[in-house]
């Protein structure tokens, strides 16, 4: 089958860009229509039934464009939501997991660390994976307190940032940690500052390549995939600063994109 239809992404904020970038890269051929919900930004400290009612109307916006598959690009969202967007739409859906299970089969220290929020770590997925992978490993958890924020604000490079995440990450090193998972898809952002302040032998998992050979494969299997090698199309909707986005998309990637403002 040859279905010219977008997939569609949708985040909290810019943090679901980070899976956006990995998704392009592996599906050259497929149109994205990517939906930032900035102006209800960080969705980590709202409730689980505001979350469901925010991303329903995310869900709702992207089908309304079409979407033939939806990506839910945030930790937090897929947490609480996924499974009610599940059972009320035949859509696909395809949500965020923490790398819990390969940096424990992989620590050699037997120590990881994880930095997520706190409606991660009080999600389903979070801890059936946690329960199943990590028996024989010491997963150290913290919740990223105002990382979310400092990305959406692009103060990333401040060294007001590099001092703070130095106060987050400290217990880990003290842990002795030798995997770092990233529990939200803002985090990556923060990657040049993490490799500063972590010790040279700590990895640093990033979850959104393996979301993006999800959404291959589901794509696959489901005959959905887009084979022309046309120009695809790429669309970018905000509920909040359309120049964050934009700078965040320049700084990103050389394609073209259109940008709008809800």
């Amino acid at each position: 089958m040859n279905d010219a239809r977008p997939i569609g992404i949708f985040d909290s904020g810019v943090g679901g860009l980070s899976v956006w970038k990995e998704i392009v890269k592996l599906l050259p051929n497929e149109s994205v229509v990517y939906y930032a919900d900035s102006a209800n930004c960080p969705y980590g400290s709202k409730s689980k039934q505001e979350i469901i009612e925010l991303a329903k109307r995310n869900v709702d916006f992207l089908l309304h464009k079409q979407c033939k598959l939806i990506v839910v690009a945030c930790n937090t969202a897929t947490a609480a939501a996924i499974d009610d967007l599940r059972k009320e739409y035949t859509i696909s859906f395809i949500g965020m997991e923490p790398a819990v299970k390969p940096a424990s089969l992989h620590s050699k220290t037997k120590s990881i660390g994880v930095l997520a929020t706190e409606g991660t770590f009080n999600g389903r997925l979070y801890q059936q994976t946690t329960k199943r992978f990590a028996k024989d490993v010491k997963v150290n958890i913290k919740v990223g307190d105002k990382l979310v924020d400092i990305v959406e604000n692009n103060l990333i490079f401040e060294k007001e940032t590099k001092e703070h995440l130095q106060k987050l990450i400290h217990p880990f090193i003290k842990m002795n940690i030798d995997h770092l998972v990233l529990g939200c898809t803002h985090y990556p952002f923060l990657m040049p500052v993490l490799r500063e302040v972590l010790p040279q032998n700590v990895k640093i998992l990033d979850p959104a390549p393996a979301v993006a050979k999800q959404t291959y494969n589901i794509l696959k299997k489901e005959r959905l995939t887009h084979q022309d090698t046309g120009k695809p199309i790429y669309e970018f909707y905000t509920t909040g600063n359309m120049d964050i986005l934009n700078n965040f998309l320049k700084k990103l990637t050389d394609k073209k994109f259109s940008l709008y403002q809800l």
